[in-house]
């Protein structure tokens, strides 16, 4: 059987962060003898190229070119392209790293569905999700689908494809090169799909883009007359001239880095001007965002002054997400939002209304008489305004969009203005929130991104104010898992699913704990999101302090069951408190860190008691899992040797017992008969 895909690498100086790349393609669950990897080395000069030789002697599915340092990957993708043998050909960086069974994935649903470009899901590590991996295609559409989105080289291509059709980079080229290389094939392509369901490579970091100002606009003009050649005249081109126009062409002016530039901006200007009045007509500023229609029109009137004062007073937007409401409806968490765009001072946007129109308010040092209203109403952006709320698994980054439904509401602020809010109510079903799968365990971040208005921005979702939900549940597929609602170190709502242990679970609510003094005792409760039917397995809070030399106070938590599915349960320790001249088991002046303790593991929880002038203060920390110590002392290696030893692990669980003086084995409890828990529907 021949060799079904070519991967090329190209690779420049990587250091260390190449480790990941070499290992994901190197261990693909597609046979050896059915793929081939290609490094294309661009003259690095840090050993690189000896380990990658190494690797190819032993391995007979690995070649390895070698170029002089041409300072662009475009030419080695061209070299590495004519080498291949595959019947597809797949691109990557140096720091991107496959899934074990990407290439097998993305080989089967290419020859299902005929493709001649499949694009594979990709995650990033960090930044915004990628928009385009909704779901899943057999035939995607460029507009519908934003494949424009997706204009990195990472794809699976037909080599025949690229043969009949001569695609090859331009060089030595640009990141506009590299678009355009993508642009030509999706345009000329008679089948593109999209795998959305099974993530294929993860992103590593690509540098931003230092381009010359004369390339960008060469590279820009050949990528448009690429566009012309295949797509007529009207709305579908003039969508995609759209997409330059805002991205390359405009947002620039308004960064920090056009700003500051005083000696090249005059040049950028000039050039970039004469790219607007030449190919981008007033009729395409419809689909600009109001900032941008703003600098499209100071552009066209060749106002320079007025484009670096506006990039000054310019501040990214933010965003404020306000959770509402947190419950469950079987399975189901229900987040209630409110949502609204924030500028860089914290405050919330506000719009000038007249009347049922509204229009934008330019910053203060602007000519305003330069930006007529037909530049500033956003009454039509503002009606279109929306709403997405995705989850973000915290390890692997991969994103899965919740479904949400909401209204656009105007506030009145003041006489002349008013401010512009969504509210809605998002759902995340656990058990085919992942494209009709379950989430897979771990902890999932939520995000919030809105469109509307003028700007566009993203953010975690917040803890609300007062008390927090942290009720569990069971959810019944693929079995009996437990997910909770929980909160970060900094206050950010997650999800987390299927914790790893019983303590694990309540460290992850820890942040909604209240303490109380009475007497001279100090009660400490905790939530317990879910509590089991047998009780869980015996606790004790565990306060460590660093003042004065380690001391370490110990206090047995008892844990009440709440009302399965509908009120958390709580664990309560009473810990001895004494102001002054504290014994060895009461808690006195300082900052103490707290975690539980159970016979086989302590997890920290996420904050500290500080007790000051008799009164005790809860202060938000980051979770530290404290160090598992011997119970006989220092865990020396003599220690570890004489734990081999026969009848050692009795003596070990003896010593335990004696220095835990709260914990039991559960076999040596003896609990009193208590009705079980019904479980959770």
């Amino acid at each position: 059987m021949g060799v079904k895909v070519s991967v090329i690498v190209d690779v420049h100086n990587p250091g260390d962060t190449a480790d990941a790349c070499l290992r994901s393609v190197l261990e693909q669950t597609l046979p050896a003898d059915e793929y081939e990897v290609i490094f294309v080395d661009d003259g690095s000069t840090d050993g690189i190229a000896e380990r990658l030789d190494t690797v190819a002697a032993v391995r007979r599915n690995v070649r390895v070119v070698h170029l002089p340092h041409t300072g662009s990957p475009l030419p080695g993708r061209n070299v590495g392209i004519a080498a291949a043998q595959g019947d597809y050909v797949y691109l990557m960086d140096q720091g991107d790293r496959l899934e074990r069974d990407a290439l097998q994935r993305m080989h089967d649903r290419a020859v299902e569905t005929d493709a001649d470009v499949l694009v594979g899901r990709l995650v990033r590590d960090s930044g915004p999700p990628v928009s385009a991996f909704h779901r899943s295609r057999g035939r995607a559409d460029i507009l519908r689908d934003r494949l424009f989105a997706l204009l990195t080289p990472h794809k699976l291509y037909r080599r025949a494809f690229l043969q009949e059709h001569e695609l090859s980079f331009d060089e030595p080229g640009g990141h506009i090169a590299e678009q355009a290389f993508v642009v030509r094939a999706y345009l000329q392509a008679k089948v593109v799909s999209i795998l959305a369901e099974h993530v294929c490579c993860h992103l590593g970091e690509r540098p931003e883009p230092a381009d010359d100002p004369r390339t960008v606009v060469a590279e820009l003009r050949a990528l448009l007359d690429d566009i012309d050649a295949h797509i007529g005249e009207g709305r579908h081109r003039d969508r995609m001239y759209g997409y330059w126009f805002r991205s390359t062409v405009l947002r620039p002016f308004l960064s920090s880095g056009f700003a500051a530039s005083s000696a090249d901006r005059s040049v950028y200007f000039r050039l970039l001007r004469g790219l607007v009045l030449d190919r981008f007509p007033e009729r395409l500023d419809r689909y600009l965002p109001v900032q941008l229609r703003a600098v499209a029109t100071l552009l066209r009137a060749g106002r320079l002054d007025q484009l670096v004062l506006l990039a000054n007073s310019t501040r990214r937007a933010g965003l404020r997400a306000d959770l509402t409401e947190v419950r469950w409806d079987a399975h189901v968490l229900v987040l209630a939002l409110t949502v609204e765009v924030v500028g860089g001072d914290g405050r919330p946007t506000r719009f000038r209304a007249e009347g049922d129109r509204l229009f934008w308010i330019p910053p203060r040092s602007l000519d305003a008489g330069l930006l007529p209203d037909a530049v500033t109403d956003v009454t039509s952006a503002v009606e279109r305004a929306r709403l997405e709320v995705y989850v973000r698994h915290a390890d692997t980054g991969v994103v899965h969009f919740l479904p949400v439904a909401y209204r656009v509401e105007r506030i009145q602020d003041g006489r002349r203005h008013t401010r512009v809010q969504l509210v809605g109510e998002a759902r995340v079903d656990v058990t085919a929130a992942a494209m009709g799968e379950p989430l897979l365990p771990g902890q999932w971040e939520v995000h919030v991104r809105m469109y509307g208005g003028a700007h566009q921005a993203r953010s975690r979702v917040r803890r609300p104010e007062g008390p927090l939900n942290c009720l569990g549940v069971l959810s019944q597929r693929p079995r009996s898992r437990l997910v909770l609602p929980c909160w970060t170190d900094t206050g950010e709502l997650g999800l987390a699913v299927e914790p790893r242990s019983f303590p694990e679970s309540i460290a992850l609510v820890s942040p909604a704990v209240t303490v109380r003094r009475q007497g001279g005792h100090l009660y400490v409760v905790l939530p317990v999101p879910y509590v089991p039917p047998s009780g869980g397995p015996p606790l004790e809070l565990v306060l460590r302090s660093g003042a004065r030399g380690a001391r370490e106070v110990c206090a047995p938590a008892l844990v009440e069951p709440g009302v399965p599915g509908e009120i958390a349960g709580q664990l309560v320790a009473k810990v001895p408190v004494k102001r002054m001249m504290p014994g060895a088991d009461e808690l006195g002046p300082g900052l103490w860190a707290v975690s539980l303790r159970t016979a086989e593991e302590e997890a920290g929880l996420r904050f500290a008691l500080e007790f000051r002038r008799g009164r005790a203060a809860v202060r938000p920390v980051a979770a530290v899992t404290p160090a598992r110590r011997s119970p006989l002392g220092r865990d020396t290696a003599l220690h570890r040797l004489g734990r081999r030893l026969p009848g050692a692990r009795h003596i070990v669980r003896l010593a335990r017992a004696g220095r835990h003086r709260y914990l039991k084995d559960a076999s040596d409890v003896q609990r009193p008969k208590e009705a079980k828990s019904p479980p959770v529907r």
